[in-house]
């Protein structure tokens, strides 16, 4: 048996941190998520480089930022032909496996490369009896898609050679819109859900972008995200999920002729004000969303059981990630894309009883392109320098290297798409400051509309203001951090190669 350690790899799409218990959820519960944190390491500042699902998801396998690798948004796949970290462990002596959620693009210039086995979720997936593409071919596969991801990787394991150590990467779709529960989870968490303290947040003293992204709940989220129909029915309305469609909520005079009808049950609901229908919508979201959730959280403990089963616990590392973080109503928000702290923020718990010490944590910088190289550092391979990361593994040990980064870097570029609207920016968040820049420009993306607004500057103190409700750009009291945080953002965007959209001198 080899001494290297195996890696299982278990990310989530859209999965906040605050819906995780060891992170202090007071919405829900995951006692098997938990048991990773409190058995190794919780990672408190984890940070994506881009708030969506391909390009996080690029540059995961690659170790590069997007500008590199070339995957900026949903649209740009992966050119299946660069390395990637797979590949690296593969040729390194590693029995290399993914199952469950792909989203890097589909066909022969796009399919995995670098594992000896896969089976993917083609585009999104669906949540029961979900399709695959197996090696090139497809199937269906009856059941939950948590469940078969899952039973998927335990089959995997069974048949492994086990002379050699493995990487295994479990990618569930869960909790991603829509969200579509396993039915005997669907009585789970009925009970009011707490709102978040900026949940009414009017936009003032921000940026355009914050008021201006179509991710409201109240405005934004379609009954059919909620399993709902809208009675009298809209004309072309609830015709089956789009996150397209956008079905104008009520006026208030309107809502004596308005209700909603549950598609499962045909339960109805009425409502007396639009601010009611909103915390309806709010409370009906969080349902489904955490009922996803309680999904996962049963099947990592399954993983887990698995490990304990057949020995392989102590010289597995297992770490639980998401793809990024998400809106769970924070500033009246679902869905993800921007650098303010819900969606950049990542979950990352890390167990490896070999060098990690039970409930400890972390809270230095790290961020999604260090991964690939802390996989090839835990596996005694080389980092190859192509690679624009770090490998964690120091700070796995206890140990913080004394030029260790100080900030993280995000830069989101699908301007002002046709559904959320979300304006093309990029930035960097210290400790203590959090500096962004809204370019609003077309850089040849998706839906891009240029001109249509003029480049912003926001700055947040998030030791004073850890909400992010007041941009402190123009105060003439931050004009030092304000110098020392462009500088910062200079000197990383030099280093790690990206191109400036605002002027440097």
């Amino acid at each position: 048996m080899s001494t290297r350690p195996n890696i299982l790899f278990i990310m989530t799409d859209d999965h906040a941190a605050q819906a995780i218990g060891c992170y202090g959820s007071r919405i829900n519960s995951t006692p098997n998520l938990d048991r990773i944190g409190n058995e190794g390491m919780r990672f408190e500042h984890c940070y994506v480089t881009n708030s969506i699902c391909t390009p996080s998801r690029a540059t995961i396998l690659t170790g590069t930022h997007n500008h590199v690798n070339r995957v900026t948004t949903l649209a740009t796949h992966l050119d299946n032909r660069l390395p990637n970290v797979a590949k690296h462990l593969q040729s390194g002596g590693y029995q290399t496996a993914i199952f469950g959620k792909w989203h890097l693009g589909q066909g022969p210039e796009h399919w995995p490369t670098g594992f000896d086995r896969w089976c993917v979720l083609p585009g999104q997936g669906i949540y029961h009896d979900p399709r695959f593409a197996e090696m090139g071919e497809h199937v269906v596969k009856p059941g939950y898609v948590t469940d078969v991801i899952t039973d998927d990787c335990i089959e995997w394991l069974d048949h492994r050679d086990d002379a050699k150590p493995f990487f295994l990467m479990c990618h569930h779709k869960a909790p991603h819109r829509p969200w579509d529960p396993k039915p005997e989870h669907r009585s789970l968490y009925t009970d009011p859900i707490e709102i978040p303290e900026t949940f009414d947040d009017d936009y003032r003293n921000r940026a355009r972008a914050a008021e201006a992204a179509h991710m409201r709940i109240a405005r934004d989220m379609t009954y059919d995200d909620l399993d709902l129909v809208q009675l009298p029915e809209a004309p072309g309305a609830n015709l089956g999920w789009s996150p397209h469609k956008l079905v104008p909520n009520p006026g208030d005079d309107e809502l004596s002729n308005f209700s909603l009808r549950c598609r499962n049950t045909g339960e109805l609901f009425t409502f007396t004000s639009r601010d009611e229908l909103k915390r309806f919508k709010y409370q009906r979201y969080l349902q489904k969303y955490l009922q996803c959730v309680h999904s996962v959280d049963e099947n990592v403990g399954r993983l887990l059981d698995y490990l304990d089963t057949n020995g392989l616990a102590e010289n597995t590392v297992v770490i639980y990630t998401s793809d990024q973080g998400f809106y769970l109503g924070e500033h009246g928000w679902f869905d993800k894309r921007f650098i303010y702290e819900e969606s950049f923020r990542m979950p990352f718990l890390v167990r490896y009883p070999e060098i990690v010490k039970p409930g400890s944590v972390c809270t230095e910088m790290v961020s999604n392109v260090d991964f690939a190289q802390t996989f090839l550092s835990l596996a005694q391979l080389p980092e190859p320098n192509y690679m624009q990361g770090r490998s964690i593994e120091p700070l796995l040990r206890g140990d913080t290297p004394d030029d260790w980064t100080d900030l993280a870097y995000h830069r989101y570029w699908m301007n002002q798409d046709d559904i959320h609207n979300a304006y093309a920016h990029y930035g960097i968040r210290t400790h203590r400051y959090k500096l962004i820049y809204w370019y609003n420009e077309d850089c040849g993306e998706i839906g891009a509309n240029p001109g249509t607004d003029q480049p912003e500057w926001e700055l947040f103190d998030l030791e004073k203001d850890p909400l992010e409700l007041f941009n402190v750009y123009n105060d003439p009291a931050y004009a030092g951090a304000v110098r020392e945080m462009t500088a910062k953002l200079n000197a990383e965007m030099l280093r790690i190669g990206d191109t400036p959209m605002h002027p440097v001198a």
